[in-house]
């Protein structure tokens, strides 16, 4: 039997302190594992959900985006912005929050930050792909781009596929230096690269995430030898790559959702024409995923609603029994649903 309509008025909020409370709880690489599983299981029922592309609000400085999906029993959104230039201004480049609702009453059921929650879900996604499109005994990471991210795709990595060496570069020393100072005690071999070249070397996954809003080349095609996978997150608006060209073309690449990776992903680059596979299909058994040693796989990941619809799911079945949440009053509750203004006169008195 759902709740009583007065149980509903005060849903449970997680915030950011409460959130790393509740990771510090599990454990990191125990959470990721988990949150790559759910948010497997949910790809696996791909048709159940609702799927469009992100409403993107775009300026110069960057972008603003709302994210919804349902299954038909829960829904969620998210609101995450994207604004490369905020760090030199002592600012996060990215910031989110989310919402999980019930489809029967439309009554919220949890509001949670999703700042670090969308880094989590990240890393999970990225894992998730790599389960399956990275070569097999995959043990060597590197990973472009030290920005918020990095730390955070090297553990979900170790967790889920058993990567035992991150190869750091950035072009910001200070942002490696970082990266490496963090993963110091992760039980990873880490390695400080002064150039992209240098950390790809002996790779066999390689991660691309920066933040810069522009057609970058962080790879070029020289660079990319047969049998590596490379993860490519850091292309994620209209404008906005890191891959050359070329390793496309010489690439299989599979997509969350083609609709929205063609506008913002590294596809974006590519004619209308060329061949991608939505990853769910490698999950049904619709297509195949990595099928040969020689294979150079790309997953051209921008972030997609379901992702954090999982996450917001995970994280709400996990509060259960714990305090890593407050109880605030979003909803109106009068004593009679009809009677909303009488409520707020009855708070005068």
């Amino acid at each position: 039997m759902p709740p009583a309509p007065s149980q509903l008025a005060y849903i449970p909020f997680v915030s950011v302190e409460n959130m790393m409370r509740l990771v510090h709880s599990f454990g990191i690489e125990k959470l990721l594992l988990e949150l790559t599983d759910a948010v497997e299981a949910d790809y696996r029922r791909w048709d159940l959900f609702e799927k469009t592309p992100r409403l993107a609000s775009h300026s110069q400085e960057g972008v603003i985006e709302l994210m919804p999906t349902s299954d038909g029993e829960a829904f969620s959104f998210k609101y995450v912005n994207g604004h490369p230039s905020n760090t030199a201004k002592g600012y996060q480049t990215v910031t989110a929050f989310g919402l999980l609702a019930r489809v029967d009453t439309g009554y919220p059921l949890m509001l949670s930050e999703m700042t670090l929650l969308t880094a989590l879900r990240t890393a999970a996604t990225s894992a998730m792909a790599a389960r399956y499109l990275a070569p097999k005994d995959s043990k060597v990471m590197a990973m472009i781009g030290n920005g918020a991210q990095a730390e955070f795709q090297a553990l979900g990595m170790k967790a889920v596929i058993g990567i035992e060496e991150v190869r750091l570069y950035d072009v910001d020393p200070k942002a490696t230096e970082k990266a490496a100072k963090n993963l110091r005690d992760s039980g990873l071999r880490v390695v400080a690269c002064s150039t992209s070249q240098e950390a790809i070397q002996g790779a066999h996954i390689i991660t691309t995430c920066t933040a810069d809003k522009a057609y970058a080349t962080i790879l070029t095609d020289n660079m990319v030898g047969p049998g590596v996978h490379i993860n490519a997150i850091g292309g994620d608006c209209p404008g906005k790559t890191e891959l050359h060209k070329d390793i496309l073309s010489r690439a299989d690449t599979f997509v969350e959702f083609e609709p929205q990776t063609r506008i913002e992903g590294e596809i974006q680059q590519m004619d209308a024409d060329y061949p991608v596979t939505e990853f769910w299909r490698v999950l049904s058994g619709d297509a195949e995923g990595r099928n040969d040693a020689r294979q150079i796989t790309l997953f051209d990941s921008v972030g997609f609603a379901i992702e954090d619809f999982s996450a917001l799911r995970y994280i709400h079945a996990k509060l259960k029994g714990t305090d890593f949440f407050q109880q605030i009053d979003i909803l109106a509750d009068p004593d009679d649903p009809r009677d909303l203004y009488g409520m707020l006169q009855r708070a005068a008195a």
